[in-house]
């Protein structure tokens, strides 16, 4: 169990916030709720007791034989402020200590989440950029707000993330303090996710069991540490669209390689998490095939092309940037002919791509699952385990090793 503080800013979208208690007490973690005056403008200190289970103070005068505004901040394994407003995030910069809140976040030490709501002026305002750049420059994780519907009929970056995201986000923390550091600000990443659907007629296609849960917790992850990311999605179970992030979809092999040989033009890393069929039929039926007398009507199927080698060609043709950093999957079972790593270091050899992430399949592992192992292997022969843990905890490690790529400039060899 983890001691976890959520702060609550005076912004309308505190009732979301709710949500977010609730997703860390049902797992089982001791929260502690502190509002601001403002935010119990929004949302009652009765409620946030009931969601908690504990008491809900705003005030350094409140329990003051406890100390509370030291105690708080100390003992917490993780901050969340949710949402962190304008106001808010300018007092934490300047390091405030006029409530109960801003006292706490002084005295943490633990990983401090801020999730940004506002309206998108005051999001792209210089001072609030600048009290964002302090927060992270002393270790705060500032997330990229999601661009929506704000208060009223505004729209536009500074809505809220999703409370389910917030809550993936603060998990991903405890798990590992260090994986959102900013180190991809500037960069334009595109991932692709989820299964290809290669239709048969009007009703049934061919596919795999792909969920797309690792391509989107890559593309959470990647946003998140500053980067503009494009999400090209084929059929995925995830729960919902990362904030910060633009979602392209497709059904077919062919609609992604179209989208992904576009976009890569202009990409600094490309991605390829998607499960791609290796097989679509040489022609659709018009109408729903019928069950005949004589036994299933047969299916000719055609090759789909080679997405991930397509795109190391491009770039050796040109069409890509020689500095594109380019990542592929290989989802691999051991046989006769070698276990899954030695599948895995051929097919890079195959691909020519500069990192492959080779995962162990079948038997409940990977494909549908919350949690994820694997290794990743570089063109210059680095092989890195990627501990058992969370699609999202693998995204964090996954990207580092691609982040690595970048600093270091150990780019392909073709």
């Amino acid at each position: 169990m983890s001691h976890i503080l959520i702060g609550v800013g005076g912004g309308i979208a505190a009732y979301k916030v709710c949500s977010v208690i609730r997703h860390f007490t049902e797992a089982g973690h001791d929260v502690r709720v502190i509002p601001t005056r403002a935010a119990l403008n929004f949302v009652g200190a009765a409620t946030f007791e009931a969601l908690s289970g504990n008491p809900v103070s705003t005030d350094v005068f409140d329990d003051v034989d406890e100390v509370a505004h030291v105690a708080l901040g100390r003992k917490a394994d993780l901050v969340v402020v949710a949402p962190a407003t304008a106001d808010l995030m300018a007092r934490a910069a300047a390091g405030r200590a006029d409530d109960l809140l801003t006292a706490s976040l002084l005295t943490a030490t633990c990983p401090v989440l801020f999730a940004p709501a506002m309206h998108t002026e005051m999001w792209e305002h210089q001072a609030t950029a600048a009290n964002v750049a302090t927060l992270r420059e002393r270790g705060a994780t500032v997330m990229t707000p999601a661009s929506g519907r704000l208060t009223g009929t505004d729209s536009g970056p500074g809505r809220l993330p999703e409370p389910g995201e917030i809550g993936l986000i603060g998990d991903l923390l405890l798990d590992r303090a260090d994986a959102l550091p900013h180190d991809l600000a500037g960069l334009e990443v595109v991932v692709s996710a989820g299964g290809t659907r290669e239709a048969l007629d009007p009703v049934r296609y061919l596919g795999n069991h792909s969920s797309g849960k690792q391509g989107y917790a890559l593309a959470r992850a990647a946003a998140q540490r500053g980067a503009r990311v494009t999400l090209v999605a084929g059929a995925t179970t995830d729960p919902g669209d990362p904030a910060a992030v633009e979602i392209v979809n497709i059904d077919s092999a062919m609609e992604l390689e179209r989208e992904m040989s576009r976009r890569a033009a202009t990409a600094d890393i490309v991605i390829m998490a998607a499960a791609v069929a290796d097989f679509r039929p040489v022609a659709v039926a018009g109408s729903k095939i019928k069950k005949g007398d004589d036994g299933p009507v047969p299916i000719e199927l055609s090759t789909n092309p080679d997405i991930l080698a397509g795109l190391v060609r491009q770039r050796v043709r040109g069409d890509i940037s020689a500095e594109t950093v380019i990542v592929g999957f290989a989802a691999e079972t051991g046989d006769a002919d070698g276990g899954v790593l030695d599948h895995g270091r051929a097919k890079l050899r195959r691909k020519g791509c500069d990192l492959l992430i080779v995962n162990a399949v079948g038997d409940g592992r990977a494909f549908g699952t919350e949690d994820n192992t694997g290794w990743a292997l570089s063109a210059d022969g680095r092989e890195t385990a990627l501990p058992f843990g969370s699609k999202t905890l693998m995204a964090s490690r996954i990207l580092d090793e691609v982040a690595a790529v970048v600093r270091n400039g150990d780019r392909h060899i073709d």
